[in-house]
C-alpha cells in the first residue's frame, strides 16, 4: 500500500478514506513512514506531532465508522508551511525569535483545511521570516532538492515543494510575495499556484501585506482547484477583493478522471524573458520556448505580443519595503542582531523610504494596472519564465549572475514572479521538462485578475498534454 499511496492525489486518498477503502490511520502511518525514509536527507519536514496526528486520525476514522457528517478532506494527513499559524504546534518563521514559537489558533488558511477534515502532522521549513527563495535558516538549516539533494529546493515554500517531489504528500498551503509558491514549484517539479489577491482573504495585520499571498501547491492542478475549492472566499471581518465562493472551483474537469477542455480560441502573449526585461539561464529558455508549440497543438494562438512590466519593479520594491516594516519594524527594534541581513536589508529599505518615493510608487502601479488591462483585452494568458535559473547550489545564499550579467541584490534572480506579483494577476507555475542534467524547470501562465479558475483549466490542459509531473525523483536510493 506504501507505494500506492506516495504518489496519490489528495483528491484520491479523501475519496478512498470516504469510502472506507483506506483508513485515516493507514494514511497518516504512511506519511509518517515516508517522512522517517527520505527527510533526514531533504531537511523538508522540521516539526512532527506524532501522538497527536494519531489521536486525530483514531477521532477521523471513529466518526466515520459511526455515520458522522464528514468534510471533503477528512482524515488526510499534511504538513503546514511553517509561516502558517497552527494551533499548538510550534510555528517559528524560521526565525531563532520564535523558535519556541506556539500560536494558540489557526492562520485562516489552516482552519479552513482543518474544518474540512485535514489532520495536521507537522510543519515544513521555510526561509528566515520567509525572506528569499533559497529555504535555509539557523533553526532547522536547509532543505535539499529531492531531484538532486547538492541544489536548492528554492522557497520560501520550499520544504513543502520538497515534501510534495519526494512523495511525503500530494499538495500543501503555502504563501506567494515574490514567487514563494510558484519557484519551489519550478524548482520541485509541482504545481504553484498564486491566486488573485484577496481571493483567499488575508489575515496579515500589515496594511501593506497585498504582495503575500496564501495558495497552495501540488502534483497536480486538479489537487490546486480541490484545495482552493475548501479555501477560497471571503471571511467575515477581512478584506476580500473577490466576493465569490471557493465552490467556483468545483468543476467537472477537475474531478476524479476529469479532462481538461481544449485550448481552441485561447489567445497567449509569450515570452520566456519578457522581450529581454529579464536575464535567463539559456537552458532555461530553450525549455520554456518548448512549451509553445505545446499550446498550439492544444489549439491556442500563440504571440509574442506582451505587456510592458517594467514599472513592476518599483512597485513591488516599494511596497515590500513597506510591508516588512510594518510586519517586522518593532522586531528590528529589539532584536536586529537576530536577524539574517537580507531581512534587515528590507526593513531598511522601508526605513528609508520618503513620501516622493511612495507617490512614484503609486503613479507606477497605476501605469501597471492600466498595462494589464490593455494586455488582457484581446488576450486571455501571459506565458513566461518562472524561475531565471536551474536549481542551484545547496550551499549559496543566492545566484550573484545569470549568464555573465551580474545582480545587484538577492532578489533579482527571483524578477519574473516578483513582477507578476506586482500586477495583482494570478499565476501558477506547472512543470515543463528538465535540463541536461535532470533538474526541473517550471513555465509561468498568468491570466488576469480573478480568471483563477480559467487559469487552472489552461494549466490542467497543459500538465495533461505534457505529464512532466510524472516524472518522479529517486531520493530514496
Amino acid at each position: 500500500m506504501s507505494e500506492d499511496l506516495r504518489w496519490m492525489s489528495t483528491r484520491e486518498l479523501a475519496a478512498r478514506i470516504a469510502e472506507k477503502e483506506i483508513s485515516a490511520r493507514e494514511a497518516l502511518e504512511d506519511q509518517l513512514r515516508r517522512i522517517d525514509e527520505v527527510n533526514p536527507a531533504l531537511n523538508a519536514v522540521v516539526t512532527r506531532d506524532d501522538e497527536r496526528a494519531r489521536a486525530e486520525a483514531a477521532a477521523a476514522d471513529d466518526a466515520l465508522a459511526a455515520g458522522a457528517e464528514i468534510g471533503p478532506l477528512h482524515g488526510v494527513p499534511m504538513t503546514h508551511k511553517d509561516t502558517n499559524d497552527t494551533a499548538g504546534m510550534r510555528t517559528t518563521w524560521g526565525s531563532p525569535i520564535f523558535a519556541d514559537r506556539v500560536p494558540e489558533s489557526d492562520s485562516l488558511i489552516i482552519s479552513r483545511l482543518r474544518r474540512a477534515g485535514v489532520i495536521t502532522t507537522g510543519k515544513t521549513n521555510v526561509p528566515e521570516f520567509a525572506a528569499g527563495s533559497h529555504t535555509f535558516n539557523p533553526v532547522f538549516g536547509v532543505t535539499r532538492n529531492p531531484y538532486d539533494r547538492e541544489k536548492s529546493a528554492s522557497g520560501s515554500s520550499g520544504g513543502v515543494g520538497a515534501a510534495l517531489a519526494a512523495g511525503i504528500q500530494a499538495s500543501g498551503d503555502g504563501s506567494d510575495m515574490g514567487g514563494s509558491l510558484r519557484s519551489p514549484g519550478s524548482f520541485n517539479n509541482v504545481a504553484g499556484f498564486r491566486p488573485t489577491n484577496g481571493r483567499i482573504p488575508n489575515s496579515s495585520p500589515s496594511p501593506f501585506s497585498w504582495l503575500g499571498q496564501t495558495g497552495f501547491m501540488a502534483r497536480t492542478v486538479s489537487d490546486i482547484a480541490f484545495l482552493m475549492s475548501i479555501a477560497a472566499g471571503p471571511e467575515p471581518g477581512l478584506p476580500a477583493i473577490l466576493p465569490e465562493p471557493g465552490s467556483v472551483f468545483d468543476r467537472p474537469q477537475f474531478r476524479l478522471g476529469g479532462q481538461a477542455p481544449d485550448l481552441t480560441g485561447v489567445r497567449i502573449g509569450f515570452s520566456p524573458d519578457l522581450n529581454g526585461l529579464l536575464p535567463v539561464e539559456s537552458e532555461v529558455i530553450d525549455i520554456v520556448a518548448a512549451t509553445a508549440p505545446v499550446f498550439e497543438g492544444l489549439g491556442a494562438s500563440v504571440d509574442d505580443n506582451i505587456p510592458d512590466l517594467s514599472d513592476g519593479d518599483e512597485v513591488f520594491g516599494v511596497r515590500r519595503a513597506m510591508d516588512f516594516l510594518a510586519s517586522w519594524g518593532g522586531l528590528y527594534e529589539t532584536d536586529r542582531d537576530r536577524m539574517k541581513e537580507s531581512v534587515r536589508w528590507n526593513i531598511e529599505a522601508g526605513l528609508r523610504l520618503t513620501g516622493p518615493q511612495i507617490v512614484s510608487a503609486e503613479a507606477a502601479r497605476a501605469r501597471l494596472s492600466g498595462e494589464v488591462q490593455r494586455f488582457f483585452a484581446d488576450r486571455d494568458l501571459l506565458v513566461l519564465t518562472t524561475c531565471q535559473v536551474l536549481p542551484f547550489d545547496v550551499g549559496i545564499e543566492y545566484p550573484m549572475e545569470i549568464d555573465g550579467v551580474e545582480l545587484e541584490t538577492y532578489l533579482d534572480w527571483m524578477r519574473a514572479p516578483c513582477l507578476i506579483t506586482a500586477t495583482g494577476c494570478p499565476a501558477i507555475s506547472v512543470p515543463a521538462g528538465f535540463s541536461a542534467a535532470g533538474l526541473p524547470v517550471g513555465v509561468q501562465l498568468v491570466a488576469k485578475p480573478g480568471d483563477d479558475v480559467r487559469l487552472l483549466e489552461i494549466a490542467q490542459a497543459f500538465e495533461q498534454a505534457t505529464r512532466w509531473n510524472e516524472r518522479h525523483p529517486t531520493v530514496d536510493q
